[in-house]
């Protein structure tokens, strides 16, 4: 194994790691948001603890997510000084654009949201959270296009080895980034929205536990060996919760199959390599089956999904190489076909997955009906199921894109630094690993901590009497309204 390799499993892992956080962060601050909104809509106080139960979650995942983040933009000057020399004058504008505008606008507003409880007015303090979740849906935007700029460079022309930008627009508007980022972005929505529907649905369970064993009439018990407390929940809160996840995640669900169609068309155009490893197509087909499975085809369903056409032509592995070798020289061109194969179809059945039950939970919490035990537990179960979609989608992303950095222009062979050796590559791939798997277990732990101890009973807030609002705390009695 040489320093590229290394390199390449050193950027793999930290970008998986601090992608299974990017998606979680995007999707929550735009629900947290939404709580918040409906607090100041109704005044009623189950949104508020709602508000400062998944906004605490909403915190921890955004610090770990920003930690996590910085160590990539060092990989590119330590690990790919060529890549980052050929491909800096383009690069350079969209994430100073993220830097600048987008990150700026989340932390600082985050930061007044933070501290602004009580002490802002309350409609500059919920402005506070919709700025910051707007910033973060901006950054993936700035960040999903400059990726974008690595499929399909558009914009630009090469000077002296390098390439120069000539047309910002034509980076912003890539017709790749315009399909690739409401399909990421919804993506994101599904991960937030099957993590809230977990949590609810736990929260559910424990609850309704408490309920059977007879201590639902006491405000809160302590565990004096843990130091935990539990706290006693308004009925009605985990089931709001729940079916506004609910909804997000089926409507983000419908988002992502209609940009997924679109992405899929974009492939076919302009990465078709890419297309035929993750179907596993060997040559030149018209009416190309798609195999949903090993061994199962359905006919011409591969040339439908790319070109809405039935009978269109797809490209195969072995006769683009042949093609790919006579335009660029000798090489394998083929990136990691089991791989790429196998992410294209966990994507698309841990996703439909998610999405099929969400559906499954409105249908099941219509009219106010309790949500069933034993779904409440498939919904905790289903937690790893939208990131495992979303993460096996990045890698049928990125893999698929190899062996080129920049599709057409740098391979990813040429891209790494020349002065950088083995040894110096594993030392850092090694204590990343160590690193992030720490940072991994108190991610886990301090999400885990939260979600058992529950949302902590808030103050009244002075002023906030209106139709609607909660005039007195939830009743003190049994209910099985989740």
């Amino acid at each position: 194994m040489d320093a590229l390799d290394l390199a390449r499993w050193q950027f793999g892992v930290t970008t998986v790691y601090h992608f299974l956080f990017v998606p979680l962060t995007i999707g929550l601050g735009v629900f947290v948001a939404g709580l918040q909104t409906a607090w100041h809509r109704t005044g009623k106080e189950h949104y508020l603890r709602l508000t400062k139960f998944f906004g605490k979650l909403f915190l921890i995942n955004f610090a770990m997510g920003v930690v996590t983040g910085i160590v990539q933009e060092f990989q590119f000057g330590m690990n790919w000084s060529e890549y980052s020399t050929f491909v800096g004058d383009v690069f350079g504008a969209p994430l100073a654009m993220e830097a600048l505008l987008a990150f700026f606008l989340e932390s600082t507003f985050l930061g007044l949201w933070i501290f602004g409880w009580e002490r802002l007015p309350k409609r500059i303090h919920l402005a506070c959270i919709w700025a910051a979740a707007i910033g973060s849906n901006l950054s993936a935007y700035f960040i999903l296009a400059a990726n974008a700029w690595m499929k399909h460079p558009v914009g630009y022309e090469v000077v002296d080895g390098r390439a120069r930008m000539t047309d910002i627009w034509a980076v912003l508007t890539n017709s790749t980034a315009l399909a690739q980022v409401p399909h990421v972005i919804s993506g994101a929505f599904v991960v937030a929205g099957g993590f809230v529907i977990a949590v609810s649905a736990y929260r559910i369970i424990v609850e309704r536990r408490h309920t059977a064993e007879g201590d639902a009439t006491v405000p809160f018990t302590r565990d004096t060996r843990r130091g935990a407390r539990r706290f006693r929940t308004d009925p009605a809160m985990w089931r709001a919760s729940l079916r506004a996840a609910l909804v997000m995640t089926a409507i983000a669900g419908a988002v992502v199959a209609g940009t997924g169609d679109q992405s899929g068309r974009l492939l076919h155009e302009q990465q078709p390599m890419k297309l035929a490893a993750a179907e596993g197509l060997r040559h030149d087909e018209k009416g190309a089956p798609f195999s949903p499975l090993p061994g199962v085809e359905v006919p011409k369903m591969l040339s439908l999904l790319a070109a809405h056409d039935p009978n269109a032509e797809v490209q195969g592995m072995d006769d683009i190489q042949r093609r790919y070798a006579r335009q660029f020289g000798p090489g394998d061109y083929m990136p990691n076909v089991p791989v790429v194969y196998a992410s294209f179809r966990v994507m698309i059945v841990f996703g439909l997955t998610t999405v099929g039950l969400s559906l499954l939970g409105l249908w099941l919490t219509r009219r106010r009906r309790a949500t069933p035990t034993w779904f409440a537990r498939a919904a905790v179960l289903a937690l790893p199921l939208p990131t495992l979609a979303i993460v096996a989608g990045w890698l049928l992303s990125e893999i698929g894109r190899q062996p080129w950095t920049v599709q057409g222009e740098l391979l990813t062979a040429a891209s790494v630094s020349p002065g950088v050796s083995v040894r110096d590559v594993a030392i850092s791939l090694a204590v990343f690993t160590v690193l992030y798997g720490a940072l991994a277990v108190a991610e886990a732990r301090l999400l885990v901590r939260h979600v058992k101890a529950g949302p902590e009973p808030v103050a009244p807030v002075a002023g906030d009497a209106r139709p609607g609002a909660d005039a007195e705390p939830p009743q003190l009695t049994p209910t099985l309204m989740y």
